[in-house]
């Protein structure tokens, strides 16, 4: 019977031991998600997301951004997305909150969330901004890698007002300044249907 070489034996156990370790403690989350030190949310391969934040193609003065850390499918999603709008210096703030549904196809992905957490500043002339807190949007995003795209469920309101249903948005329309998104397709498996 040949000799097994002792390095051998050391490094095929050390191997065994790391891959039992690692179907033991399953997938790790990221620490945290870029920017503002927002906890990323858990999310594994065989799931949709949309990440990404990107500045909206306005008129000079006009400065509209948008930011997304969605993971999950339909409404088992989770996440958290962020808003803001302001005009020149006196008009403007943010809205955010969780996300709670999300769907892919392709290159398009469409959200809504629940705003948790809002600061507006509201100035004599301008559109006047209510509280919206508790209150559902919409967003959908086109993946083109450097023409993304964006839609809002306010569309036609011109302003944040009416909440939305679970997974619905308006078409991408709004085009990117700069930013980026990504979207990762995925979708269960469907059963057959039955005869």
């Amino acid at each position: 019977m040949p000799r097994i070489r002792r390095p051998f034996v050391v490094a095929a156990t050390a191997l065994a031991v790391c891959t039992a370790t690692a179907l033991t403690l399953g997938p790790t989350e990221p620490a945290a998600a870029a920017g503002n030190g927002t906890r990323a949310a858990r999310h594994t391969v065989d799931e949709p997301s949309l990440t990404g934040s990107a500045k909206l193609a306005r008129q000079p003065g006009d400065n509209v951004h948008f930011r997304f850390n969605a993971h999950g499918f339909g409404e088992k999603a989770r996440g958290t997305f962020y808003a803001s709008h302001h005009i020149g210096k006196d008009w403007g703030g943010y809205f955010k909150g969780r996300i709670d549904c999300l769907v892919t196809g392709g290159p398009v992905a469409v959200a809504t969330g629940i705003v948790t957490e809002m600061r507006f500043k509201n100035t004599p002339g301008m559109p006047e901004l209510g509280d919206l807190r508790g209150k559902r949007f919409g967003f959908t995003v086109l993946d083109s890698g450097k023409k993304d795209q964006l839609g809002y469920s306010w569309a036609i309101d011109g302003l944040p007002k009416n909440s939305v249903g679970k997974c619905l948005g308006s078409a991408p329309f709004e085009s990117l300044e700069k930013g980026d998104f990504k979207v990762h397709h995925w979708m269960p498996p469907r059963n057959p249907a039955k005869h």
